[in-house]
């Protein structure tokens, strides 16, 4: 018989899922449960029912339903029913990703777990404007958001994030050092399989690949222009996998027809991991045009994106970030051009159209940084050895 879980893991996302945070939410919930025993695995049900499950071995999930026409009503509604799966129950760790299911936890710690560990990797005060450019001026809500995101870091025994960048913009919140651990994103290598470059992209069109979400820090406009200007001289393609509502996906197309790439620009859905890694074996190069904005800059992020194209032995092109430069060395593991500036993108283009040695020793020095720093095992570690400085772990086998 399988231990009840002492352990909760909480996130406001559906798993799984093809995009980023499915994917670490997945390989963190294994860790843990390899790490010290059966885990409770909590996400968004992708329909109107409760759904319960083994999700992996160790990995108990159950999917709650998040209703409604706006993201406000979806969070009120899985709070709820989130409200009404913790009766009866309580945790001796419990681990959230963000305010939208973390707050009322927070309110509530005493009653619900011994610890309380939040993984930042975003902050709504931020990076909802970038989603819903109507609240950008919407002080009170900014200031509502603001404060169930400090209460939750205050609350918090330990505060995880990705990235360096992050973990400074946590300090300037007030987070102090010692509760602060720094858990860069990883890679599931057996997934994201590497092969060379191709020999010579330089006499045949040079096919880019973006792949992510239209979010506007994303920048991927700035690869279609890219795009334009490299093709006023040679040929290129640009495949675009991301979901997108289609007033994002009819920016892409208009801009595209402007610069008279439209039959160069394939925009696809989100793909299955093995497909998608097909298409990053077929590409010449993998862009990551981040913008320079406070969600980049300031929140700071860790770009999965990067690493596993990183991983894949295409070349990256990538925005030259501090969160970027935290991953990769320019000229060493990837070409990191200025912010921005599609011509420093398409100058990059052009670098890996003629220069073969480029192409091959980007691609060897990024997978062999990749194996030995960012992959999901290393990540798994680190976030076992969180919970076992609060007192977890196999030898103790129990809180202190």
């Amino acid at each position: 018989m399988i231990a009840s879980p002492r352990f909760a893991y909480i996130s406001f996302d559906t798993v799984p899922m093809p995009k980023g945070a499915a994917v670490h939410i997945e390989a963190f919930a294994r860790s843990l449960a390899a790490g010290l025993g059966p885990v409770h695995l909590v996400t968004v049900s992708p329909t109107a029912e409760v759904r319960s499950g083994w999700l992996a071995p160790g990995v108990m999930q159950t999917e709650l339903p998040a209703l409604g026409d706006t993201l406000l009503n979806r969070v009120l509604y899985f709070r709820q029913q989130l409200g009404q799966w913790f009766q009866g129950q309580r945790f001796e760790g419990v681990q959230f990703r963000s305010i939208y299911e973390g707050f009322p936890i927070a309110q509530q710690k005493s009653i619900l777990c011994d610890r309380l560990i939040f993984e930042v990797n975003g902050m709504p005060s931020i990076e909802l404007k970038y989603r819903y450019p109507a609240v950008a001026d919407d002080r009170e809500l900014l200031h509502k958001l603001t404060r169930q995101e400090q209460i939750c870091l205050e609350a918090a025994d330990r505060v995880i994030t990705p990235s360096p960048v992050t973990g400074t913009y946590l300090q300037s919140r007030g987070v102090p050092v010692h509760k602060l651990r720094l858990i860069p994103n990883g890679v599931d290598l057996t997934v994201f399989s590497y092969q060379a470059p191709r020999m010579a992209p330089e006499f045949s069109p040079l096919r880019l690949l973006y792949f992510g979400t239209l979010a506007g820090w994303q920048g991927v406009g700035l690869a279609v222009e890219a795009l334009g200007l490299y093709c006023r001289d040679f040929e290129a393609t640009l495949t675009v996998i991301a979901p997108g509502r289609p007033a994002q996906v009819a920016s892409l197309q208009k801009q595209a027809a402007r610069l008279g790439v439209s039959d160069r620009l394939t925009l696809l859905p989100p793909l299955s991991q093995a497909t998608l890694v097909e298409q990053m074996h077929q590409a010449d190069a993998i862009v990551a045009p981040l913008t320079a904005n406070d969600r980049n800059l300031v929140q700071g992020c860790c770009p999965l994106k990067v690493l596993e194209g990183m991983a894949s032995g295409t070349p990256v092109i990538a925005s030259d970030l501090p969160v970027v430069q935290a991953l990769a060395t320019n000229g060493e593991h990837a070409l990191l051009v200025a912010p921005g500036s599609a011509k420093a993108m398409k100058d990059a283009m052009l670098q890996l159209r003629t220069d073969s040695k480029l192409r091959f020793a980007l691609s060897g020095a990024a997978r062999q940084r990749v194996e030995e720093e960012y992959t999901w095992e290393r990540a798994g570690r680190s976030l076992v050895q969180v919970y076992e400085e609060l007192g977890w772990g196999e030898a103790r086998g129990g809180l202190v």
